[in-house]
């Protein structure tokens, strides 16, 4: 039986982290880490079993996660949007686009990312308008990560008339109707992440992966916002550990994580406010790495020592993959007056 933790472990010790300075000074993630990734059987984890999936626990589905994200977050974050994917098609109806892409999804020859954001707000960011053969989108993919990196894109945008919410798998490249725009983030470089604006793309039906009501598209979101809680928590993980080898004390941060990991856990069984519960680990991950900077010294003050990028790391999962409730709880935690 597969050590799934143990294999992330190694994979984060042993290759992400003595890279991740680099990866975030150069902005490019080596494709190495990703045949990495791919030979361990991690961009199979969200697949079900009866579909070629291992069918993880949900606790080592955190560990492997939280693991890895504090190895290297650039790579990580590129790493997780594929699931999303992987999770669209095995419930998807389009038989046919599944299977055609499938057992490359699984064994990482082909990667994919997500674009969930412009369908989230309303009014919505991307529509997507009905016509004979297909549909045709308007509007802006906000984020877009991975860009240049994955060979797929899943799109999501609202439809015009019913509000349900149309997802489409598309080839992630140039194409008449679309606009990239890089985004230069303060962290997680690597990740080549953009804004696409599309204008009057077309996507054909046969590229149509499903078509969700809103409150079917709620549920699938409240999943995705605690597996991103990983980001907050992966980054928490790595600096305990960088806090400990400095010979700190990390006891009261160490509790607190395991307090955070079980907020969010008891919140995804439906028992706790998830939007706190991600706000407070987005918080403790910024601690945690203002307690390493201090713990480092001068050394930290300059642009390229890993606590400066952990910092920087923690900073971004205050923003990233966020919702209003997450902000609004995360003012109020930090001092700050919520806005409307």
């Amino acid at each position: 039986m597969t050590n799934w933790q143990k294999l992330a472990q190694d994979i984060a010790d042993d290759v992400l982290f003595p890279a991740a300075d680099s990866v975030d000074a150069d902005g490019e993630i080596p494709v190495s880490h990703f045949e990495v990734l791919a030979d361990a059987g991690f961009y199979a984890m969200a697949a079900p079993p009866e579909r070629g999936g291992p069918a993880l626990e949900l606790d080592d589905l955190v560990a492997v996660v939280e693991t890895l994200c504090g190895g290297c977050l650039a790579t990580s974050f590129t790493w997780l949007q594929h699931h999303g994917v992987v999770a669209g098609l095995a419930g998807s109806p389009n038989q046919i686009l599944r299977e055609r892409h499938w057992d490359g999804l699984l064994d990482g020859t082909v990667r994919a990312g997500v674009a969930f954001a412009g369908a989230i707000p309303q009014p919505p960011l991307l529509y997507a308008r009905r016509v004979e053969g297909g549909y045709l989108l308007d509007g802006v993919a906000p984020f877009v990560t991975g860009w240049g990196i994955v060979d797929l894109l899943q799109l999501s945008a609202r439809d015009e008339f019913d509000d349900s919410i149309v997802h489409t798998l598309v080839e992630a490249v140039p194409a008449a109707g679309i606009t990239v725009e890089d985004l230069p983030l303060i962290a997680a470089r690597g990740s080549n992440t953009v804004r696409v604006r599309f204008d009057g793309y077309e996507v054909s039906d046969d590229r149509v992966v499903n078509v969700a009501s809103p409150e079917q598209f709620r549920a699938g979101q409240t999943f995705g916002s605690w597996l991103n809680a990983c980001m907050a928590t992966g980054v928490t993980r790595r600096c305990l550990t960088e806090l400990a080898e400095l010979g700190c004390d990390t006891t009261v941060l160490t509790d607190e994580l395991s307090g955070v990991r079980a907020n969010l856990d008891t919140a995804l069984a439906g028992r706790g406010d998830l939007y706190a519960a991600r706000a407070q680990a987005s918080e403790l991950a910024l601690r945690a790495a203002a307690a390493l900077v201090t713990a480092t010294g001068s050394a930290a003050a300059l642009s390229g020592s890993t606590a400066e990028r952990l910092m920087r790391e923690a900073t971004l999962t205050l923003v990233a993959a966020s919702r209003p409730q997450i902000r609004r709880t995360l003012l109020d935690r930090l001092g700050g007056a919520a806005g409307n």
